[in-house]
């Protein structure tokens, strides 16, 4: 017969024993993962910077497409999609400015020029204008484009309102009448697809709703004044964006998920310890003095136990709009009385009855030197891998009170950025990605954890202990095989 060793609850020890498992390592890696997201969400963008980019209004984030998925989005589709191409004759990127004195006016021509190659078209076209004029006098700016084939089209005279001027280009509706005519003339025939302005403009000429590739070119025009000047900026919005795409308002969507790592496991670990702990010290109170002392405390624990948790959260969340720390005291407060309170008292009740418990009595131990130093480190351990598994559930209570709305409306969150692709039709309007990427975040954390949870309390706990065959052989001796 084989006899089981008894395994040490040393740091070094169950770290040991931890890595013996699959689980467990694919558990450490996911959080030291999550862990080094939060190092840098903290250092690379402050906590006071990330609330005011992610509160920022659309104008902010102008340059930027809306709704664009990740670039590895390009991966699932199967094709090339296009990027957002920036042209300014202020950096000098792409552009090329040429100023020109006619009868006593200032004719300026501002050309951008660009390669395109994706398999795509683009999600829109904008002209950003930075002018300088009399304000009796509103200049008129003449824009030219210029497709590979060579031929050009003339796109509107447009007049300036202001010195900042803004012309979205694929929000002409008076365009499209006008590419319409300009394509059933090229093609021979009535397009068989529906015209929009970006299609128009990109479309090559073989009848198929596909993009023409080549080098392309937009021009611009003016008379001037003198002291009169112009400056303009092209965007050409692209289908993918950064990391993790954007959302409905052109904010990068990395902001919130870098940012909602930290504040998930801040939200998590906090409340299951704080509770735990809380719930530790009362099981073991409860416990040790019974009478009067465990009566009452047992009877608030089953009121507790009995009361509707989330409706009551859910009441508070939406009477008092509370930010994230103050709600994580309420779920505190809401959870000190729950069923581990039982659990671990059951465990007390035992333990008070050991022989090294009575003889610190006999040497006069006090009550607290007896539960702080005799029993509550006895029943720790086992209490170890409940605290762990318990992360996620709050992890998942943080995100569901953002989802209903209930929860910080400053902060961005994993639970926030879901809300915001159910408010905004994500899944129906085909842009999973704004919904997959905080649940697998939320799904990679809760895995983690639990797995994490299980390994160790298979370690600490007799009844579920799995002691690995290379383990066993290490111990046994020649008493075992006979």
């Amino acid at each position: 017969m084989s006899v089981y060793p008894s395994v040490e609850y040393g740091a070094k020890a169950i770290l040991r024993e931890l890595l013996s498992y699959k689980s467990a390592v694919f558990a450490i890696i996911i959080l030291s993962l999550l862990i080094v997201i939060s190092i840098y969400a903290v250092v690379a963008i402050p906590y006071d910077e990330a609330i005011r980019l992610w509160r920022a209004g659309e104008e902010t984030w102008l340059k930027n497409p809306r709704n664009a998925a990740p670039v590895w989005w390009e991966y699932i589709v199967g094709k090339k999609l296009p990027r957002t191409i920036i042209l300014s004759t202020l950096e000098g990127k792409g552009a090329e400015k040429k100023v020109e004195t006619r009868d006593g006016k200032v004719h300026v021509t501002i050309t951008f020029r660009f390669d395109y190659q994706y398999d795509d078209f683009p999600k829109g076209i904008s002209i950003f204008f930075y002018a300088k004029f009399h304000e009796r006098r509103r200049p008129v700016i003449k824009i030219y484009w210029r497709k590979p084939s060579g031929d050009e089209i003339f796109i509107r005279s447009y007049e300036l309102r202001a010195s900042d001027d803004k012309y979205y280009v694929d929000q002409d509706l008076k365009l499209v009448p006008k590419l319409e005519m300009y394509l059933t003339k090229k093609l021979g025939k009535k397009p068989e697809y529906r015209v929009m302005v970006e299609r128009a403009l990109f479309v090559a000429y073989t009848g198929k709703l596909e993009p023409l590739k080549g080098q392309y070119e937009v021009r611009l025009e003016a008379d001037l004044e003198e002291g009169e000047d112009l400056n303009a900026e092209l965007i050409i919005y692209g289908k993918v964006h950064g990391i993790a795409g954007t959302d409905h308002l052109r904010r990068p969507l990395e902001i919130a998920l870098i940012w909602g790592t930290p504040i998930a496991l801040a939200f998590g670990l906090t409340a299951s310890l704080v509770t735990t702990l809380l719930q530790l010290v009362i099981a073991t109170v409860s416990g040790w003095y019974g009478g009067a002392v465990d009566s009452v405390i047992q009877r608030i624990t089953e009121i507790y136990m009995v009361l509707p948790f989330l409706p009551i959260l859910i009441m508070v969340s939406m009477f008092y709009k509370l930010d994230i720390w103050v709600l994580l005291l309420v779920v505190i407060v809401l959870s000190i009385f729950g069923s581990g309170v039982k659990t671990t008292r059951a465990l007390v009740m035992q333990i008070k009855n050991y022989p090294y418990v009575e003889a610190a009595l006999a040497y006069g131990a006090s009550g607290k030197r007896i539960i702080f130093l005799y029993i509550i480190p006895k029943i720790l351990p086992p209490v170890v891998p409940g605290l762990i598994q318990a992360v996620p559930s709050y992890v998942f209570l943080e995100a569901a009170l953002a989802f209903l709305g209930l929860g910080d409306p400053y902060i961005p969150t994993w639970g926030k950025v879901i809300n915001d692709a159910f408010s905004n039709g994500a899944l129906y309007k085909g842009y999973y990605y704004w919904v997959l990427e905080p649940s697998a975040m939320l799904v990679l954390t809760a895995l983690a954890f639990a797995n994490l949870g299980f390994a160790l309390d298979k370690i600490v706990n007799p009844k579920l202990r799995a002691v690995s065959y290379t383990h066993l052989r290490a111990h046994e001796t020649e008493a075992d095989l006979v």
